[in-house]
């Protein structure tokens, strides 16, 4: 994949968009022991993340670093689902920790008991009387969330991933100078990933989206079009089985969906849902198909994955976190990822494609980000009824 920190292109997308940071809070003893009372009565990292006390725990799930005297300077709220998902949350959290540890600040991650707006914003305050100058809400649905506490607390900074502030009932958008929106084109990746498995020999695929949220919409959107694409330069057709799960949790009832797809001939599944990826490599490992991993380069999870459509999900939170101790943190505007700015790709050094080559890659990325695709990444019509299609036929299962 094509790979340039994005933290020169990011500075020069910051400078045209005016985006967020984040403030101070308890720095006491007794503030600190508050907070722990609260953590354990909302579930925060602790409860939810027993896997620090056990032998085999990976760097990446440490739930925080030793707290500075005023606490942890730089805090993420979990979206739905865990830290170590190997997706979502934890791509955002390896960009935080990364930059922390880099520059000897003070970090630590919170787990909100519920995925409610509600329990949301308590978790995020109480990241806050944790000592949290800034905060990273990663997902879609911390949107009504950060829309309340940007003014909450006007002195702290939020980084929002996959969404921009607005009230319940979507009649008011509103970015605070103390935030940073950052967008994905996930469309984008998702069209590459697509593409790439039909040119190398896939005619039989599926995808299994978690929620059907506006960013796993696009990545499903894209799919389906990159792979009707390739479908249309080749003379082929192609089936693809598609269906939400409706969470992003591994769950039984993903695992056997996936598998009788695999008994029914389906050759690659794109697990789009943060652990739903799970479900469906657990399943491609018993079938002996293959998978195609989301957010992040999952090849290490699983010998099943033979791509990931990614998103640079480490790197938008690091140089955001960047910009804010460099006095250049952009608040009020929202930055986009894409292609145009090596926003998303595919990991090519650890993709086992067959036929599609790196040089295959680099063209099929030139022509997207010159615009010569036109990618519908509407999130009206969550079903692909909305696609025009030529030699695609998508079996959407309820």
């Amino acid at each position: 994949m094509k790979k340039k920190l994005l933290s020169i292109l990011l500075s020069t997308a910051m400078t045209a968009a005016l985006l967020a940071g984040c403030g101070s809070s308890a720095a006491t003893e007794e503030a600190a022991a508050t907070e722990e009372a609260a953590t354990e009565e909302t579930a925060t990292e602790e409860e939810a993340a027993p896997a620090e006390d056990t032998a085999d725990e990976t760097e990446s799930t440490e739930t925080a670093s030793e707290p500075s005297e005023d606490g942890y300077e730089l805090a993420l709220v979990t979206d739905l689902g865990t830290i170590d998902d190997k997706s979502f949350n934890q791509g955002a959290w390896e960009g935080l920790k990364q930059y922390a540890e880099e520059n000897s600040i003070s970090y630590k991650y919170y787990q909100p008991q519920e995925g409610t707006t509600d329990s949301y914003v308590e978790t995020i305050g109480l990241a806050v009387e944790g000592g949290a100058k800034l905060v990273v809400c990663p997902g879609y649905l911390f949107e009504e969330p950060v829309y309340i506490v940007q003014d909450e607390y006007p002195d702290v900074h939020f980084i929002l991933l996959d969404g921009e502030p607005h009230n319940a009932d979507y009649s008011e958008y509103k970015t605070g100078d103390n935030v940073m929106p950052i967008l994905f084109q996930e469309d984008e990746a998702g069209f590459l990933a697509g593409y790439a498995a039909v040119k190398d020999g896939y005619t039989k695929l599926g995808f299994m989206g978690g929620m059907a949220v506006p960013a796993v919409i696009r990545y499903g959107y894209g799919y389906v079009q990159g792979a009707d694409t390739a479908a249309a330069e080749d003379g082929v057709d192609v089936e693809i089985m598609y269906n939400y799960t409706g969470a992003f949790a591994a769950t039984p009832e993903a695992q056997a969906m996936a598998a009788s797809w695999y008994q029914n001939g389906t050759e690659v599944i794109f697990g789009c849902g943060g652990a739903v990826g799970n479900s469906v490599m657990a399943a491609a490992e018993e079938a002996g198909t293959k998978v195609i991993g989301v957010d992040v380069d999952q090849s290490s999870e699983s010998d099943t994955v033979i791509t990931s459509a990614m998103k640079q999900l480490s790197v938008s939170v690091y140089d955001g976190i960047k910009a804010y101790y460099d006095g250049t943190f952009p608040g009020g505007e929202t930055s986009v990822f894409s292609a145009a700015n090596d926003g998303v790709g595919l990991p090519m050094e650890s993709s086992k494609f067959e036929n599609f080559t790196q040089d295959d890659y680099d063209a099929l990325y030139e022509k997207l980000v010159n615009g010569d695709f036109s990618i519908n990444n509407s999130t009206e019509d969550s079903t692909t009824a909305d696609l025009t299609l030529t030699n695609t036929t998508v079996t959407f299962v309820e």
